[in-house]
């Protein structure tokens, strides 16, 4: 904590006054071209575990700054290192699919690109969630890292993940022998960009950050008949919206209010015609939480509800509903709060506490935490967010109530320059806080 805090001391005084700080006159600097290598990264987004183009990209910047450098890990994965004495293990991250989106910005740099997924579902593809900024960021802290040598000691790993959107990627590379191959991590470090920030301000989150999430299947059976003839039938979409109302009492009346925890039913499909009644009904659901424990709760409930329904509803007991928990699901991630605290101090003495906020988690999902969960007795582990919204676009949403753009929506567009100029340098500070000289 000393070190840190020390650590922490230096930076704040070297950054008074902003325009001689030789950290941000060089990220300034590397702007113009920075953006160039972003527009091309948006242009050409790839999907999960096709990310050929974008992981070549950052193999050749890491091995012209200086680092060793292994592609295919984890399938499409980047793993660069930087040896620089004696010191810990820093592990950066950042994840590069895009999405199937068709994209809606009006950028002049739009994506344009069509692709199928591993699922065999072709459409557009597009940066919707920002992976464009957090590779060109991490392009800017392999060359910072590497041009400054002198300034910190120990080993960097920077990590091109794939898959992210999946919730596969972390874990590929993990069983691929992230840990094993390559120096194994004390500390890891991310970065995600937010719609829900100012453009450059950091958020941190001490402890859980990202749910569990789990997508359900529920198969409902019946007996189909005609619509004029109801009582010869078991109506499955009768049993079906029982079963749906009844899951909402899962959250509201089995969940501690104090356990943040979702139930959603995002699709329900039966039938065809008006006058039929149809054999099957079709639900699916995403259920997030944050503890394991909660989260098999919230599973075993899924499970006993459809049972129950259905056997009020006299169905038979070999013709009850079937669940199916959709693998993988990805896991929660646990931010290590005093860790997570230390790197919050670090980047408020740096930046200012205007700039640096403790923010609250999120029910969405990011399996970053994987890298954490590998060894969690031994890796510290935080991922950071990183404003992109311009702060008068924020507070006009606030006060008229009119929702903004988000993560995953065809029309987001972060202020791109802004996010990654703060997401390089906070992961430049924290890094050499981490490993600093002697």
């Amino acid at each position: 904590m000393k070190t840190l805090l020390a650590a922490a001391s230096a930076i704040a005084l070297s950054a008074t006054p902003a325009s001689a700080d030789p950290l941000r006159e060089a990220i300034v600097r590397d702007l113009p071209g920075l953006m160039e290598i972003y527009r091309e990264f948006h242009a050409n987004p790839e999907l999960s575990f096709q990310e050929m183009r974008s992981a070549g990209k950052l193999a050749d910047e890491a091995r012209k700054a200086g680092f060793e450098v292994t592609e295919k890990v984890g399938q499409t994965g980047v793993v660069a290192i930087l040896r620089n004495g004696s010191g810990p293990v820093v592990l950066i991250r950042a994840d590069m699919d895009g999405l199937p989106v068709i994209e809606q910005t009006g950028l002049a740099f739009a994506s344009k690109v069509r692709g199928t997924s591993t699922a065999g579902v072709e459409s557009g593809v597009m940066h919707a969630c920002g992976h464009d900024t957090h590779m060109t960021a991490w392009i800017e802290v392999a060359r910072l890292m590497a041009a400054n040598r002198k300034a910190w000691s120990g080993t960097l790993v920077m990590i091109g993940q794939p898959a992210e959107e999946v919730g596969l990627g972390a874990r590929a590379m993990l069983a691929d022998g992230l840990y094993t191959r390559f120096p194994k991590p004390k500390y890891t470090l991310a970065f995600h960009d937010t719609g829900d920030l100012a453009s450059g301000v950091i958020g941190t989150v001490p402890g859980f950050a990202l749910a569990n999430v789990d997508s359900v299947d529920l198969t409902v059976p019946g007996l189909g008949g005609h619509g004029a003839y109801p009582h010869t039938t078991k109506d499955p979409i009768v049993l079906a919206s029982a079963i749906v109302t009844r899951l909402q009492t899962l959250v509201s009346r089995e969940t501690s209010p104090f356990e943040p925890s979702v139930v959603t039913v995002g699709s329900f499909h039966a039938g065809a015609k008006h006058n039929i009644i149809p054999d099957e009904a079709h639900l699916q659901l995403t259920v997030r939480s944050y503890g394991d424990a909660q989260r098999q709760r919230l599973l075993d409930g899924i499970a006993r509800i459809a049972k129950g329904e259905a056997m009020a509803a006299g169905m038979p007991d070999d013709r009850m509903p079937g669940v199916v928990v959709r693998e993988p699901h990805t896991r929660a991630t646990w931010n290590t709060p005093d860790f997570t605290r230390k790197i919050h101090a670090i980047l408020s003495a740096r930046l200012g506490q205007d700039r640096v906020v403790e923010t609250t988690p999120t029910m969405a999902g990011e399996d970053f935490g994987e890298f954490g969960r590998a060894d969690s007795d031994n890796i510290e582990t935080t991922i950071l967010w990183v404003g992109g919204r311009r702060a008068d676009d924020l507070e006009r949403a606030r006060r008229d109530g009119r929702p903004l753009p988000s993560l995953h929506s065809p029309f987001f567009a972060p202020e791109a320059d802004k996010v990654i100029a703060a997401g390089a340098e906070a992961l430049v500070v924290s890094a050499m806080a981490l490993m600093p000289k002697g």
